[in-house]
């Protein structure tokens, strides 16, 4: 069986960083995610999803990720039932985030950078460097498109 999620949105605030009565780091905030259709009017409809992190990937996330910031997330779906005082069943379903990405650069203040959430700390490159740490090619007049 499988059970993998993998979303890339914005969060809608700032995560929320709690600690267990162990210490154990717990994290939590929502993702927004555009579907990728246009409904009837001509809108992209958006899905506001919960996703929880845990131990050094909430801290990271804690520390270097706001609202508003795009991200990507891979993890699991898992669901919750309890018994609210009414006396019915309520289910929450939520992402459990294994890694956590960074899709955007912050402004560092200084010589800060984020490092990725995948619980490593890898400085990515300059934004004047590509991908393997060669300078970019500045976007031209001679795009094909």
């Amino acid at each position: 069986m499988l059970n993998r999620v993998i979303l890339i949105g914005r969060l809608t605030a700032d995560p929320e960083i709690k600690y267990t009565q162990s210490g154990i780091a717990r994290g939590s905030f929502r993702l927004a995610v555009d579907r990728q259709y246009k409904n009837q009017q001509g809108e992209r409809e958006t899905d506001f999803l919960n996703v929880v992190v845990w131990r050094k990937l909430a801290e990271l996330v804690g520390e270097y990720v706001k609202k508003g910031r795009l991200v990507a997330v891979e993890g699991r779906l898992q669901s919750r039932t309890w018994e609210a005082k009414e006396g019915e069943k309520r289910t929450l379903y939520e992402v459990v985030g294994d890694n956590v990405e960074f899709l955007e650069s912050r402004r560092p203040t200084g010589a800060e950078s984020a490092p990725s959430g995948s619980g490593g700390m890898e400085t990515p490159p300059p934004p004047d460097e590509g991908p393997i740490g060669e300078p970019s090619e500045p976007a031209g007049d001679d795009l094909p498109f």
